[in-house]
């Protein structure tokens, strides 16, 4: 299965409001990259919840209920959304600042394409960010 992380402006689309929603549709992308990525979401597949602009830290994980269909807010044809629904908070955030400073994330899609809204997560990049959220902050 695919990973994947997708970014919300916390007063757009909070984790927390997620929480109480318990799932959603991911829509409103205009970028054409992270449209392909949209499309190639498969069921199952595990998605980062992002919180951009404010917090800019990974908070959550989604798991994706719903491949592409047709975005029902787009006034143009072609663009899509995907179902996803509330999978668990990780134990305590990962901020964008952390990352930045592990060297092994530093090809990471996050920091090489800062305002890419979805955007794949090689496992490895997943696995980090894992152990980084089981770990306590100093």
């Amino acid at each position: 299965m695919a990973k994947w992380l997708v970014k919300s402006e916390p007063n757009s689309y909070s984790w927390e409001q997620f929480q109480k929603d318990g799932k959603t549709f991911w829509d409103g992308v205009r970028n054409y990259a992270a449209r392909l990525h949209l499309r190639a979401m498969r069921k199952g597949d595990e998605v980062f919840f992002y919180h951009s602009n404010e917090g800019l830290e990974i908070v959550g994980i989604a798991k994706v209920i719903k491949e592409a269909y047709p975005d029902p807010n787009a006034k143009e044809e072609g663009w899509v959304v995907v179902d996803i629904k509330l999978h668990k908070s990780l134990k305590r955030p990962v901020s964008l600042k952390e990352i930045k400073e592990q060297k092994n994330l530093s090809d990471m899609a996050l920091i090489r394409l800062g305002r890419l809204s979805v955007q794949p997560v090689k496992e490895e990049e997943w696995k980090a960010v894992m152990e980084m959220s089981e770990k306590n902050v100093e």
